[in-house]
């Protein structure tokens, strides 16, 4: 089933360079801001504004979430989140005007496949904002996932096509949308924890990519297995939450990339969760625990329906590939 984030008042845009192997995602509100949470895991990460998300920040509130490839060089493409939410008097009041709030994460896709020089721009963001919709939206080698791979511990080359999955799970009255960019070191599993997409050996059989970087006798450098690597993910729900409760809501989700990506959070990975909910008053109150179970559930599936959905490409092969 595909995901409704229209229960949590968000709307997912993409856009893509396809003969560039590179793109971008914009996570906003439809509407309205929301409150906003992270969790880093990762080790190798390339961000901006990820300081608004802390609850001790003043900001208090989140206007979009861009997740973009292109490494560092990707963070440039936020301006044009920023000029699509200020035409619209959208973002923090400063008396002159409005700051929108707008966190961004990156992956690093500059390589192997693609071109190096192309990145993400801000009129590709602007585009984004503007196309977001709360369904329909597209999943696999799309967005800032158009040049993602998973299961580079034997080197890119043996690598598989990485994806953008999305998914939505209620319980009652509570709701819990998920997104995942899957750009992995390790490999991907399926809810029984077998491989379904990662390094692959001669004959196309899975490496394993615990079991090869266990067997390193000294630790791999930045580049060596090709650092092509992060997981960008976004859980959002319809209950609102304390700051500091969200940002437990935004760690407990983390759960979902070590049962779903081995190994996770690796220091060659920039692996980020941000999690979103209502602002205070426009929303049911919601109970932690259960949220943080259903959460967790959401980003396994997104994750999952990632790779499945995602198209090979110069020949590094993908779920979807069968499909076509």
């Amino acid at each position: 089933m595909s995901a409704d984030f229209s229960a949590v008042g968000l709307g997912v845009g993409h856009a893509t360079d396809e003969r560039g192997a590179t793109g971008l995602t914009v996570v906003r509100g439809l509407r309205r801001p929301h409150r906003g949470a992270a969790c880093v895991f990762g080790r190798a990460t390339g961000t901006r504004e990820l300081e608004t998300l802390s609850p001790n920040h003043q900001a208090g509130r989140v206007d979009a979430i861009l997740l973009t490839g292109g490494s560092a060089y990707g963070l440039d493409a936020a301006a044009g989140v920023m000029r699509w939410m200020e035409e619209r008097k959208r973002g923090f009041d400063v008396a002159a005007g409005v700051v929108p709030i707008v966190p961004a994460a990156v992956i690093f896709d500059l390589a192997p496949l693609g071109d190096f020089r192309a990145r993400p721009t801000a009129e590709m963001a602007y585009a984004a904002c503007d196309s977001a919709r709360p369904t329909g939206i597209a999943e696999g080698s799309v967005g800032a996932a158009t040049g993602a791979t998973v299961g580079k511990a034997a080197g890119p080359a043996l690598a598989m096509k990485g994806g953008f999955g999305c998914a939505t799970h209620s319980m009652g009255d509570m709701v819990v949308c998920a997104a995942a960019v899957v750009n992995s070191l390790g490999d991907v599993r399926d809810a029984e924890g077998r491989i379904i997409a990662g390094a692959r050996g001669p004959k196309g059989d899975f490496l394993d990519c615990v079991k090869l970087l266990s067997e390193y006798s000294s630790p791999p450098k930045f580049g060596q297995l090709g650092a092509h690597n992060t997981t960008l993910c976004v859980v959002a729900t319809n209950m609102v939450l304390e700051r500091v409760e969200l940002a437990q809501l935004a760690r407990a989700a983390g759960a979902a990339l070590f049962r779903r990506v081995t190994p996770a959070g690796t220091p060659l990975d920039g692996d980020i969760v941000f999690a979103l909910c209502p602002m205070e008053g426009e929303g049911p109150r919601g109970t932690l625990m259960p949220l943080e179970l259903l959460a967790t559930r959401a980003l396994e599936d997104a994750i999952e329906r990632g790779v499945r959905a995602a198209v090979g490409r110069d020949g590094v092969p993908g779920l979807a590939d069968a499909s076509r």
